[in-house]
């Protein structure tokens, strides 16, 4: 019973700090409406009471592209709605002031203060216990059952009238797949250069050597069998070589580990090979498509390779599962933190890998730690 108490007065408590402040922002915008017509100062002001009312509302709001005509008519509404909504908020606070205050202070009044529900002249101590208690609990009750939904409605319009259109929506839609597409055409375009260069100084490279030797050992085998001999098993170890080169190659294309053990038995390969100790969760999975695996695995390898050389880490975690036709992965631990997704980074290349599969990427890696990388990729 007193933790629903609590939690009705906290809720209260929230909606009438929401309410004021959406009072003295309509009164701002009232005063500086010339001002915040311009589309960049109508920008930043209609996203700040997203983000605001959002917070009310316990939904999470992502930043909108520049919408000047629903930002314009967001001031007009803000003034038109704010103002009394605020007001009414306002009152009710004051009111709950002002009989607290003349709870303790009666005997500073000349004559008899008037309480602002139930008043009755306060001549001594228990008049003025009483009568404050009364107008404080009907005072209480009447902000509990109108400051939240009011704050909920106003937050509810904020956001509905902020929202983009669904045309607007499509727009965005297209502009972040023209940027996606572009990263994965880069993407792409490096992975190319890398296996190309990998082969190039490495694996052809090997191939030449040997060649050459086989060459030279056809040149003197009838002269000297031996040596030619000698050059014939240096030109098989080196083809070991070769192969061992060509084999890792391959492996960063597409891990063989995959395809025998699946996600899961790769992750717990892996994580048994690490350079921290890594506690390991693995969720249902169903069907996973094979891109979908090699990203997750990639982004496995990759964090678990940064957070040996560089993070500092004592213990590291990596939790995956599917959610419905999503695949969650969650990379994290407690190291020194500072990672970001610049160009050029391994991390930047990961997320170009999860962009050419329209998923979602981010790091959260503040100076201190810990790093968390979550990912997710759709499965259809």
């Amino acid at each position: 019973m007193l933790g629903a108490v609590g939690e009705r007065s906290l809720k209260t408590w929230r909606s009438g700090v929401y309410l004021i402040g959406v009072l003295a922002a309509a009164a701002t915008t009232l005063v500086a409406l010339p001002l915040l017509c311009m589309p960049s100062l109508a920008q930043r002001w209609a996203e700040r009471h997203r983000r605001h009312a959002g917070a009310l509302l316990g939904r999470p709001v992502e930043p909108r592209s520049r919408v000047p005509h629903r930002n314009i008519a967001w001031l007009a509404v803000q003034i038109g709605l704010g103002l009394p909504s605020g007001a009414l908020a306002a009152l009710l606070a004051g009111c709950l002031l002002f009989t607290s205050v003349t709870a303790l202070l009666w005997w500073t009044f000349p004559g008899a203060p008037w309480l602002p529900v139930v008043s009755n002249p306060i001549t001594d101590w228990g008049s003025a216990i009483s009568l404050s208690a009364v107008n404080l609990a009907v005072l209480s009750v009447l902000s509990a059952l109108i400051l939240p939904p009011l704050a909920h409605a106003h937050a509810r319009c904020c956001l509905a009238l902020l929202a983009p259109s669904t045309e607007e929506r499509l727009v965005e839609r297209v502009t972040e797949l023209t940027k996606t597409r572009v990263d994965v055409l880069q993407a792409h375009s490096s992975e190319l250069r890398r296996i190309e260069r990998d082969l190039h100084d490495g694996v052809q490279a090997r191939l030449v050597a040997i060649a050459l030797r086989l060459g030279v050992a056809d040149d003197t085998y009838a002269d000297d069998p031996e040596a030619a001999a000698a050059l014939v098993r240096r030109a098989q170890v080196e083809t070991e070589d070769a192969m061992t080169e060509l084999r890792t190659v391959i492996h960063t294309i597409y891990p063989p580990v995959l395809a025998d053990q699946g996600l899961a038995g790769a992750l717990a390969t892996l994580t048994a090979r690490a350079g921290v100790p890594v506690r390991l969760e693995v969720g249902p999975l169903g069907q996973v498509p094979a891109a979908v695996e090699a990203v997750a695995y990639f982004a496995a390898t990759e964090t678990l390779a940064n957070t040996a050389r560089h993070s500092g880490a004592t213990e590291a975690s990596i939790r995956v599962a599917r959610d419905g036709a999503l695949l969650r992965m969650r990379i994290a631990d407690n190291g020194i933190g500072g990672a970001v997704a610049d160009r050029g980074t391994g991390l930047d290349g990961l997320r170009r890998r999860v962009a050419a599969l329209d998923g979602a990427f981010k790091v959260d890696s503040p100076t201190g730690g810990p790093t968390v990388l979550t990912l997710e990729l759709s499965c259809v």
